[in-house]
């Protein structure tokens, strides 16, 4: 029989449409369940156990602790909808914390939620879904998604303030044909009303901030559990060569950072470049911190590559606005880019994240991982 399309952009009604969501136990990807509930779709919950938390660790600002799993246990159970948790500690050890220690020993300063995007998120929950015969994945992430032909393009999400497309360029083509994200076209507080209209626990609860396995932001701690004796104390110096001062381990800094570095200096000093070949940092002052050019590795392309014109806008980290840039693709691994302008504090081990603006609005082409 010929239906028309449902809200997930189908050839099915809901009621014969299976859907996976990943439940992380927080108030976005619970009222993406409730949602595709009320509309009728027969809905698995699925969440992720990903690290061993304890008391020592485990804060309500963290995702996927041990009471987030609670958290989307209860959800289910409200909402009447089969529900799995999946144990994936040593995977989640190998994909993400291990490569997150190995770049910040590298000098680095990596984004382990992207590394949990490409990994267990969405290439093994994308494999465990497709078992299951689910149609589509669906998460709570805060990106628009457009599917015409078979085929899905990403978009920034209209709340620019809650915007996660940044974290997502890695997504294949393949996974973004299956994935859906019904909240790219609403804001938060809309979210939370919708929430509290199905009656969720979690419908108040606070935002996941810190890094799930880093306990308030403290890198160093967790390299020093995981790797210990891996601090080394080196040199700090200025452009010159010339020795500043002694720093106690190079994970404890990241290029444009300005707190910490406890050097005494007419003018506020920033790292401009962190050496892990010879364990030392290099300062300079502001006007040092400025870059034009930018090198990738491992690039991901969402679009063919004759969507890339002369202009495309760029972002260099999570935070940073949209950049003007010319991109330069070598055997789409590798890439140059060329901002117009100067752009201060760009890290190795950030990613690269290129957007096009068109009549629906700011498309993601795909990214790379900063290099040099």
């Amino acid at each position: 029989m010929n239906y028309e399309l449902n809200s997930i952009g189908l050839k099915k009604k809901p009621s014969e449409t299976t859907v996976v969501v990943a439940m992380s136990g927080g108030v976005d990807s619970s009222t993406v369940a409730g949602m595709m509930k009320k509309e009728g779709y027969k809905v698995i919950g699925i969440t992720l156990k990903l690290y061993d938390d304890s008391k020592e660790v485990a804060t309500s600002k963290q995702c996927c602790s041990g009471q987030d799993v609670m958290d989307a246990k209860r959800v289910a159970n409200k909402l009447n909808i089969e529900h799995k948790v999946l144990y994936y500690q040593n995977k989640f050890r190998q994909g993400v914390i291990d490569n997150f220690i190995d770049s910040y020993l590298k000098g680095e300063t990596p984004i382990p939620c992207v590394q949990c995007n490409q990994t267990v998120k969405f290439k093994d929950l994308f494999e465990v879904s497709k078992d299951l015969k689910a149609d589509a994945m669906i998460t709570g992430h805060y990106v628009k998604s457009i599917t015409s032909d078979n085929q899905t393009s990403m978009y920034r999400a209209i709340d620019e303030n809650r915007d996660q497309s940044y974290f997502l360029f890695s997504t294949t083509k393949d996974q973004l044909n299956y994935l859906r994200f019904p909240l790219g076209g609403m804001l938060k507080n809309e979210t939370r009303e919708i929430a509290s209209r199905l009656e969720l626990n979690v419908a108040d609860k606070p935002d996941s901030q810190d890094i799930c396995f880093v306990p308030n932001g403290n890198y160093a701690s967790v390299i020093q559990k995981f790797r210990p004796g891996s601090l080394q104390k080196g040199n700090i110096k200025d452009l010159n060569g010339k020795v500043l001062g002694v720093h106690d381990g190079i994970i404890n800094f990241t290029v444009g950072q300005r707190k910490g570095i406890k050097v005494p200096n007419q003018d506020p000093l920033y790292v401009v470049k962190v050496d892990s070949v010879k364990n030392e940092i290099i300062v300079g002052t502001k006007d040092k911190l400025g870059k034009k050019n930018i090198f990738l590795d491992n690039i991901n392309l969402l679009v063919d590559e004759s969507e890339f014109n002369n202009k495309v806008l760029v972002k260099v980290r999570s935070t940073g606005k949209l950049l003007k840039a010319k991109i330069f693709l070598k055997n789409l691994k590798n890439a140059e880019v060329k901002l117009d302008i100067l752009e201060d504090g760009i890290s190795p081990g950030q990613a690269c994240v290129f957007y096009k603006k068109d009549e629906i609005g700011y498309k993601v082409l795909g990214g790379g991982w900063i290099t040099n």
